[in-house]
């Protein structure tokens, strides 16, 4: 069984406003960018993934990740982050309705292949399912069997919120790089721990540079 992911890219200029303290406002779109494209090209590499589709309104977030093979959906609704991924989920169930979903977060710069295929197959014994992120507070991954609602619930305190609509919480070990997600300055670090990307860690470079 192959997914289909749904991706959400929030706009570069806005992206990541909590790294402030780690990159300044010329380093931060282009380090939210790398994360993206390093999440991306693992998902398209995991043979458990059949394509991944991006939601964003960003026109260089959509080339750059165009390029590495993923399709991109236009953020219509402009509603937020879950009904940017309701709507990226009902767009790729109308061209693959027989094909399972999740939704991915974009911040996943250490992601490894092999740990999201761990994921997904677990994913697979319930209608749907989560992975809560690092922290143990938000989502880095929500996942619906073929004609089963995403119903996504993203944002503070995600964890208790899909364990309330339902969703089964995944509880796996040596799937690190599926969990660390992005959003503070020791957030980078533990991923950069982890190993990153080559895009993020061409990005992490030219930080550390600046901030000899």
């Amino acid at each position: 069984m192959q997914w289909t992911l749904v991706v959400p890219v929030k706009a570069l200029a806005r992206a990541k406003s909590r790294l402030s303290d780690t990159a300044d406002d010329g380093l931060r779109p282009g380090l939210a960018l790398a994360f993206a494209q390093d999440t991306v090209a693992a998902a398209l590499a995991c043979p458990a993934v059949a394509d991944v589709a991006v939601v964003t309104d960003d026109a260089r977030a959509g080339r750059e990740l165009a390029a590495l093979g993923a399709g991109v959906v236009a953020d219509e609704p402009g509603g937020g982050l879950n009904a940017a991924l309701a709507h990226g989920a009902a767009v790729v169930r109308a061209a693959r309705p027989e094909s399972p979903v999740a939704a991915l977060n974009a911040d996943l710069p250490a992601l490894r292949p092999g740990e999201l295929a761990r994921v997904l197959a677990a994913a697979t014994q319930f209608p749907r399912a989560f992975l809560p992120d690092a922290a143990g507070i938000g989502t880095t991954l929500l996942t619906v069997a073929p004609g089963q609602e995403l119903a996504p619930a993203f944002g503070a305190d995600s964890r208790a919120r899909h364990r309330a609509s339902g969703a089964v919480e995944l509880r796996l070990d040596a799937v690190d790089s599926v969990r660390q997600d992005v959003d503070t300055g020791g957030d980078l670090r533990s991923a950069l721990a982890l190993g990153v990307g080559p895009r993020t860690a061409a990005v992490a470079a030219r930080l550390l540079i600046a901030g000899q």
